[in-house]
């Protein structure tokens, strides 16, 4: 991959790649750093009107985004990625690639603001929507018998109660009933589960979160475990209804991403040690963290997350709504933000957030584990739930 190393990227760590930005240094110049190229379009060779490389314009194609849908692409274990201008489009440019009657069942506990847009797309779109539990396999089993096309989408573990859905299984029943499976990865990232390696057809991220994780981009990808005629109309989707990644995001994507593995591991060990340090906690009645063995999807989760269970966690407080806000207006390190994945720890709300639309209990704070020192996020919050 680069000078001075044995082997080639084949045999080099995930974690080896993703410090390296996926690319070898400039031939010409030797930086370390992929060029960003911000020009909107390209002219085409005098002799016969053709393109010089692969790009005429950047909403088809940018070179800057090589380095980041091949790198992105390698460490899910796909065919293809495709980077958007946010999770939501990736999410979107996947649904729209269906026909009118055909299906998505999709889980009822699932990031929101999806959720609401399948409720309002889908109809519109002719397509049949069904919100179901997608933990319990006979459900989904019943959902699956159907004589029309099918896309499953789920999302492991769920934001915000992080419920935990077996995705090799999940991926086994859609297979048996000629279902596609799309699986939304942003919270595990590829650093903890690879959901194409268990049997998904296609992966989502909100790029904004983990991968990029400097709370400064918005951004989305799609990856594909293979270029068929679906994935083809997925990045038609990606071009003609313009949800193309800016040169600038793309690149500061990749920026983030070669530090990707150091900040999932450093959330994982703190999101560990304050689910257990407030797991018997007065104040708390709940903490909702697959890596405690007390919580109901331990098993599936410990099975398909390597490494460490992620960096979020939810917490529901014994004393309702109002002590749930009263901690969230005294935390001081937990900035009250919406959005996770950052190098900053984030406290928040989520039914205020959510609003009548939401299914989250009132009583609920959803915590997003940054790079902090662990003893000052315990002690924050700490001090936040002080005389509850």
């Amino acid at each position: 991959m680069s000078e001075g190393k044995e082997g080639g990227p084949g045999s080099l760590h995930p974690e080896t790649l993703a410090a390296h930005g996926g690319v070898e240094p400039d031939p010409v110049l030797g930086a370390v750093v992929p060029p960003l190229q911000p020009a909107t379009t390209y002219t085409r060779r005098a002799q016969d009107y053709q393109i010089r490389g692969k790009a005429s314009y950047t909403r088809d194609h940018n070179p800057t985004s090589e380095p980041v849908e091949g790198l992105l692409a390698t460490l899910e274990g796909g065919a293809e990625a495709l980077v958007f201008a946010s999770g939501l489009a990736a999410a979107m440019a996947i649904v729209q690639a269906m026909n009118p009657g055909e299906r998505v069942v999709a889980q009822r506990s699932m990031y929101w603001g999806l959720r609401a847009g399948l409720e309002d797309f889908c109809p519109r779109w002719g397509l049949e929507l069904e919100l179901i539990d997608m933990t319990d396999l006979d459900r989904l089993e019943q959902a699956l018998k159907s004589d029309r096309k099918t896309l499953v989408w789920m999302e492991t573990p769920s934001n915000p109660l992080w419920e935990v859905g077996d995705i090799a299984a999940v991926a086994a029943r859609c297979k048996a009933a000629g279902a596609r499976l799309a699986v939304d990865n942003t919270v595990p990232t590829p650093v903890l589960t690879r959901p194409l390696a268990l049997g998904a057809d296609l992966v989502m991220h909100s790029a904004t979160k983990y991968l990029n994780g400097h709370s400064d981009v918005c951004a989305g990808v799609a990856i594909a475990a293979e270029t068929d005629d679906f994935w083809a109309r997925v990045a038609v989707n990606r071009s003609k209804i313009g949800g193309i990644l800016g040169p600038f995001e793309t690149w500061l994507l990749l920026r983030g991403l070669r530090t990707l593995y150091l900040r999932v591991e450093r959330a994982s060990r703190s999101a560990m040690a304050i689910a257990r340090h407030f797991e018997k906690h007065p104040a708390v009645s709940q903490v909702l963290y697959p890596g405690l063995p007390s919580h109901p999807g331990h098993a599936v989760a410990a099975r398909q997350m390597e490494g460490g269970f992620g960096g979020m966690m939810s917490l529901r407080m014994a004393g309702g709504a109002d002590a749930a806000l009263s901690v969230a207006k005294r935390t001081h390190v937990f900035l009250r933000a919406t959005s996770l994945g950052g190098v900053e720890s984030l406290i928040e709300h989520r039914a205020t957030i959510e609003g009548d639309n939401g299914v989250v209990p009132a009583d609920l704070l959803r915590l997003s584990i940054g790079i902090e020192a662990t003893d000052d996020l315990i002690a924050d919050l700490e001090q936040a739930m002080d005389g509850l």
